[in-house]
Formats: structure tokens, sequence, C-alpha cells
């Protein structure tokens, strides 16, 4: 059952351009709506307007099916978390923490302190935010946010402003937030692998519109337009024309074989480690072909490509929008 929904949005970035252009969502309670697009899509505008910080020049926000576009944020009781940690800089860990709770309720160290365990952050309670790291400020922050007892958990982009190790730590921490937390989860970023990886549907939001949502993996194997097949993934799908149609293909797919049905020449060879990434210019455009590093050609190597059925998606030339 929704929880959380915003039915047709819509803010203007000036007197011509919107930010939200008709947005609508629906999250229901325990689910994380993981929110994926590039800079400037309106991700972060969304979060804002369902958290209160900004009216949106039509459309409604609910929750539990009644409208709440008309309430300050703190009636709402929606907690957003930013990219910055924002926790007051005065103020210790232990005492940001007790800030969140309600009135009545600032004295319970017992539920301060077993907060700050759950999100690994015990041991900082009497150090000031910049005696912490990056991934103890967001973890507490995340803290902060669930004291409040919220009905629902906005998350900005979390993860933006930490290093790989730190992200793949922290990422960790709010998908296990859901042990603490039975409400809905909305969750924005711009990288499409920690998107799939916390969420239990992606949207993705480009220049103000959803293009597409669902089920994560439905999203990144089957886009309902060009536009999400050329954004999500390490590398986009691949698009080539035949006919009236734009044919799509993602690289792990494509398969070099003795006897494929396309043949190209290597144009070069990137390799991240375990895997390689091979561009091939064929007559029918370059692709892209992700393959075992032990096995990638070089550049300058004929090669034969297949390209499986099974895992083609075909577009409208006109439109970009899949058949």
């Amino acid at each position: 059952m929704t929880v959380l929904a915003a039915r047709d949005l819509v803010v203007m970035y000036s007197a011509s351009k919107r930010a939200l252009d008709g947005v609508s969502i629906d999250v229901a309670a325990a689910r994380t709506l993981a929110i994926v697009g590039p800079s400037a899509a309106g991700k972060s505008t969304l979060l804002r307007v369902l958290a209160g910080l900004l009216r949106a020049k039509s459309g409604d926000v609910l929750l539990h099916g009644k409208s709440i576009a008309g309430l300050s944020p703190q009636e709402r009781r929606m907690a957003l978390v930013f990219q910055d940690d924002a926790l007051f800089g005065n103020m210790t860990v232990r005492d940001n923490l007790r800030f969140a709770l309600r009135n009545g309720h600032r004295n319970d160290a017992e539920r301060v302190e077993a907060m700050a365990r759950a999100l690994h952050v015990g041991a900082t309670l009497d150090r000031r935010p910049r005696e912490l790291s990056g991934g103890e400020r967001q973890r507490a922050s995340i803290a902060r946010a669930l004291l409040s007892d919220p009905e629902a958990l906005l998350l900005d982009e979390p993860l933006a402003h930490l290093d790989p190790a730190l992200r793949r730590s922290v990422r960790d921490e709010v998908i296990g937030v859901r042990q603490r937390f039975s409400g809905p989860i909305v969750y924005v970023t711009h990288d499409h692998a920690e998107a799939m990886s916390v969420g239990d549907e992606l949207a993705v939001l480009i220049d103000g519109c959803i293009e597409d949502s669902g089920d994560p993996q439905r999203v990144y194997d089957a886009p309902r337009s060009v536009r999400v097949a050329r954004f999500l993934g390490d590398r986009p799908m691949n698009l080539l024309e035949s006919a009236e149609v734009v044919v799509g293909i993602r690289p792990e797919r494509v398969a070099i074989v003795a006897g494929g049905a396309l043949s190209g020449t290597v144009l070069r060879t990137e390799s991240t480690g375990a895997d390689a990434y091979v561009l091939v210019s064929t007559p029918r455009g370059e692709l892209t072909a992700r393959v075992a590093a032990s096995e990638a050609p070089r550049a300058g190597d004929t090669v034969e490509i297949d390209l499986p059925d099974a895992f083609v998606r075909r577009f409208d030339k006109g439109t970009g929008i899949a058949k």
C-alpha cells in the first residue's frame, strides 16, 4: 500500500523552464525508491518538494492518502539527509542526536546510544563533527534522522562526497537501515549501480520527467526509452540503427565468437581488471562488448560478433520509445 506519493508535480526554474514536469511517484511502507538521473535532472528539487522545503507550482504530495502540500516541514515529519552532513558543528555527536528527539524525550540516553551503535558511530558520541571522517558524519546524520521518528526518510545523494571505499561501507549501512525503519525511503543518486543496489524500485529522472520506473533489473535490461538506455550502465547500452528501428544491447550481452553474424575491427580495449571493454567498429556502427580481460582482443584485430536476440531491445527511430 502506498504511503508516500507525489502527483503531477510541476516546479519552475524560470518562467519558461521546468525543474519538474509532471512528476508522480508512489512509495510503499518498507520500500526504498531509488531515483537516479544526471546532474540538474530535478532529483534534489523533488526531495525538497516532498519535505516541504519548496512549494510546487502545481501538483500534490500525499502521505497515507491525505494531501500534505499545505503543511510545514515540521508538520510533515519527513527526515531529509543532505549530501553534506549538516550536523551542528558546535555540538558533540551525542548532542546532535539528542537534538532530533522530540520534546520530552531529550534525555533518552539509552535510545541515542542504541541508535549510534546501530549506525556504527557509538565510539564517536563525545566528538564534534570536525573530528569525524566523512563516513562517520553521514552515519551520524542518518542516525539523527531516524531518531526524529519520521514518517518517511529522504536521502539526497548521501554518499556523493565519500571516496569509493567509504561509499561501499556507508551504502551497506543505508541498506541496513531497513532493520530500524519500516517507513518509505526515497534515495536520490546519480550513480546507477548505487541506485540498483539500494532501491527496491528504480525511477530514472531526466530533464524533470520520470523516463522509466519499476523493478531495477527490468529498467536496466529493458529500458523504455533511448534516453534511459544511454544513461544507465557503466557503459551505455549499444544503439545501432537498423531500418525503422534502433537496436539496443548491453555490452555484457554482446558475444565475440567465431561465426558471429557481424564482423568488425577492434578500435581499442580498456581493461578494468577482471573484465575489459572492447570497442569495435562494424558496418552498422561502433559498439562495445564486455569480455573477460584474459580473452580481450587487441586493437586492430578483426572479430566476429553475435547479438543474441533474447537480449536485444528495439526502439522506434523517431520517438526513441521501446517498441
